[in-house]
């Protein structure tokens, strides 16, 4: 509690099982265990994670209809909306597997996040499972200055209160 914990601690403690990541989020998303990443603080490194506090938010339950996982598909055009890549390519990380997408929050439930088509994206296994060490390279700040540039209004107003979140230290 309070204290950095690395990957390798959390695989230990989950016996070394192939798919610890995923468990750390079902604590998180669906158990409501208050477990920060980087995504989530930038103090932390890829890597690391602070559990603050042993009280539980209201665990959430997995309500995304099949009939919106299917808009969600159709609308990201079946591919991930992170990488590229397609549903049934092969897994750049292991080449006996195929790609598969699930569908993620953009804004994450925990921090109020919705079931909601227009906070959902297609995401292959790899970029859901937070694999942004070994993934496609990062894209440049020409890049993403470019595709804020290009948003709405109301994308840019969430990319800065996803930022001033991000980094409180440094907003004003």
């Amino acid at each position: 509690m309070g204290r950095v914990i690395e990957a390798r601690e959390l695989q230990e403690a989950a016996g070394f099982a192939a798919e610890w990541a995923r468990r750390v989020r079902e604590l998180r998303n669906e158990e409501g265990y208050q477990i920060l990443s980087h995504k989530d603080r930038a103090s932390l490194k890829p890597g690391q994670y602070l559990i603050e506090t042993d009280k539980r938010v209201p665990a959430f339950a997995r309500s995304i209809s099949k009939e919106t996982r299917a808009y969600v598909l159709e609308r990201n055009g079946y591919t991930c909306q992170m990488c590229g890549a397609g549903a049934g390519d092969q897994d750049p990380f292991n080449p006996a597997r195929k790609l598969r997408l699930a569908i993620a929050h953009i804004i994450d439930k925990s921090k109020g996040g919705l079931d909601t088509p227009s906070n959902l994206v297609a995401q292959c296994t790899n970029c859901n499972e937070g694999l942004q060490n070994a993934g496609p390279p990062k894209p440049d700040r020409a890049m993403l200055m470019g595709h804020i540039r290009r948003a709405t209004k109301d994308d840019q107003r969430h990319v800065l209160q996803w930022l001033r979140t991000k980094f409180p230290e440094e907003a004003p």
